[in-house]
């Protein structure tokens, strides 16, 4: 299933399944209400009637799609996480982890997949990074690798919009530089685990004004995403709802200080999930 969260006009938020260039309110099925986050537990036992549901359908262009899960606790981003990104990083002189770096996006930047990106006044270094993004679907702790699907929910698109010289100079951790408002675009809706075959074969791509800046596979992974929830789970309990971001491919604006300037529309897209486009612009436009 494509689940998403929307309003209709200046009405309530409301959650849809997706089908096609259509979506079907569901937000009267027994049990499902308007919050993603919380039916994610009982995504399994709530299937069967979502699918069925046969509430008012309405064209997508005529909503606002909202970011996907409200609320999530957690926004966790690992580094240097794609090979052939590592590389270009280890050419411009950045040291490579030997180890999973993971960082925290404070969920304030979250917005929504057609949302505009503030480029902050204290910066003109703004960059983008396409990623896949992984929901986790149970709370769990010390999820061993051979299990760790069974905690996903779903996937996601999400654009990791950084400001790089807040990462590498006014802050001693990634949190500052990653969490700036609106620097969190995710969407365009949930996409149920059960519809990806391989999450480790899938396309991830990016474009700024239509030219192609990004493009990998999945299968590029340094640690895959198994990997990734067994070592965040050593140390913390993952709730649902929580947000991981699995790294960025190649092709970054960094190596080439090719920063996001306002008017650029950039559109951050993985193959079977959908896409995501956000325009930006300067802080009070």
């Amino acid at each position: 299933m494509k689940l998403a969260r929307y309003r209709l006009g200046d009405g309530p938020v409301r959650i849809g399944r997706v089908d096609g260039d259509r979506i079907t309110n569901v937000s009267g099925v027994p049990g499902v209400g308007t919050s993603l986050k919380a039916i994610l537990p009982k995504l399994d036992s709530l299937r069967e009637a979502i699918e069925a549901a046969e509430g008012s359908t309405t064209p997508l262009s005529s909503v606002t799609l909202l970011a996907p899960i409200d609320e999530p606790q957690k926004y966790l981003g690992i580094g240097m996480n794609y090979a052939a990104h590592a590389e270009e990083a280890r050419a411009a002189g950045i040291p490579i982890p030997d180890t999973q770096m993971w960082f925290n996006k404070q969920v304030s930047c979250i917005v929504g997949p057609h949302a505009d990106v503030v480029r902050p006044r204290v910066s003109e270094q703004l960059d983008y990074e396409v990623e896949l993004a992984v929901v986790i679907g149970q709370q769990c702790k010390d999820v061993p690798r051979a299990k760790a699907r069974e905690v996903v929910a779903g996937y996601l698109v999400a654009n990791d919009v950084s400001v790089r010289d807040w990462l590498a100079k006014r802050s001693p951790t990634f949190t500052l530089g990653k969490s700036f408002d609106t620097h969190g675009p995710l969407g365009p809706w949930l996409t149920t685990d059960d519809e990806v075959a391989d999450p480790h074969d899938l396309e991830v791509s990016l474009t700024v004004n239509g030219e192609e800046r990004q493009r990998a596979r999945t299968d590029d992974l340094i640690y895959d995403i198994w990997e990734q929830i067994e070592y965040l789970t050593t140390v913390m309990t993952l709730m649902p709802g929580d947000i991981l971001a699995t790294g960025t491919p190649a092709g970054i604006g960094a190596p080439t200080q090719n920063w996001l300037v306002p008017g650029d529309v950039v559109r951050a897209s993985v193959s079977g999930l959908g896409s995501i486009e956000n325009r930006v612009v300067d802080a009070g436009a």
